[in-house]
């Protein structure tokens, strides 16, 4: 297929753009840096600039591309993690999930694509009640917490939009992502013991490894249908048995314990509710219906192939780790 990918040059845009081509499909990847365009023809891709929040740029890119499907991977994180100002942090985007998806799906309409799949994310989106691991057929959360109501609004826009959407519209709720490009700046953290377990650590957390979020991603692209998708591994964990063995297998002192009174203090409501009361995600209907399983099953293993990884890409630090 003609495929055009929104993102291209982001922690999961990168292995996504080379999984594609190396599996037969033509992809025009956009960027809003000029000075990424080289990597991404390196990869084999064609490569356009243009910002996903400009209208008419994205409209021009994609009746140039004359896709068969967009992949949405639009996300503009930068900066040290700020979860007390959570939806200061995700301003950008959380205009890229509303205004960037409406571009995109206007141009979609416009260029006749038959297919359109988007990045949303599970984790602390869902509801803080009942069993602890989630299908994509239980709630997300009712009530979170002030400081990641416009980011949880900009989520339920984005799936809500995809989904409804002619054409066929697919989202995929990437768990947690780790692996190079992605989670550097956590493991600093997690080396400088800047990364307390708040609380109980009870809450649940599913990650995903980032090659095996571009593999789930081509395999919606090739056999998905209209709906949504929990990309995840096999194994959502409590933070209190992860952080502790990441802790372990980066060489440093385990992970300092904070009461949770003092954590909201200090990091905020929104990063005690996701150690605390968080619910992982399950991913069998990608597994059963994608014909999708993740090469790095559970953390333990993917943790540690990631930091081998890390070291030989040399790849920068930051990247969107809680997406």
């Amino acid at each position: 297929m003609r495929v055009f990918v929104a993102g291209a040059t982001g922690a999961i845009g990168r292995p996504l753009v080379r999984q594609l081509i190396d599996r037969g499909h033509h992809v025009t990847a956009m960027t809003r840096s000029a000075g990424k365009v080289d990597s991404l023809r390196r990869l084999g891709a064609e490569a356009v600039v243009a910002d996903g929040l400009e209208a008419a740029a994205v409209g021009e890119a994609v009746a140039r591309a004359e896709p068969d499907a967009i992949i949405h991977q639009m996300t503009a994180l930068s900066g040290p993690a700020d979860l007390r100002r959570f939806d200061r942090w995700f301003a950008a985007t959380n205009a890229l999930r509303t205004r960037g998806t409406e571009h995109l799906l206007a141009a979609a309409r416009a260029a006749g694509v038959r297919r359109v799949i988007a990045q949303s994310f599970t984790g602390w989106t869902n509801a803080r009640e009942g069993g602890w691991v989630k299908s994509e057929d239980d709630p997300l959360d009712p009530h979170p917490v002030k400081a990641q109501r416009e980011s949880l609004a900009a989520i339920q826009f984005l799936e809500r939009a995809v989904v409804e959407a002619e054409p066929e519209g697919v989202v995929l709720r990437y768990g947690v992502f780790y692996g190079p490009g992605a989670w550097e700046a956590t493991i600093e953290l997690v080396r400088q013991r800047k990364f307390p377990i708040l609380g109980s650590g009870d809450g649940v957390w599913s990650w995903i490894h980032v090659e095996d979020a571009a593999a789930a991603t081509v395999a919606a692209l090739e056999r998905g249908r209209r709906g949504i998708y929990n990309i995840t591994d096999d194994e959502p964990a409590r933070v209190a048995k992860w952080l502790p063995y990441l802790a372990e297998i980066v060489g440093a002192k385990p992970p300092l314990r904070v009461p949770a009174w003092l954590g909201r203090l200090l990091a905020g409501g929104a990063a005690v509710q996701w150690m605390t009361e968080g619910r992982g995600a399950a991913n069998t209907k990608a597994k059963r219906e994608l014909g999708w399983q993740p090469v790095w099953s559970s953390w333990r293993d993917g943790f540690r192939h990631a930091l081998q990884q890390t070291g030989r890409t040399g790849a920068p630090k930051g990247g969107e780790a809680v997406a």
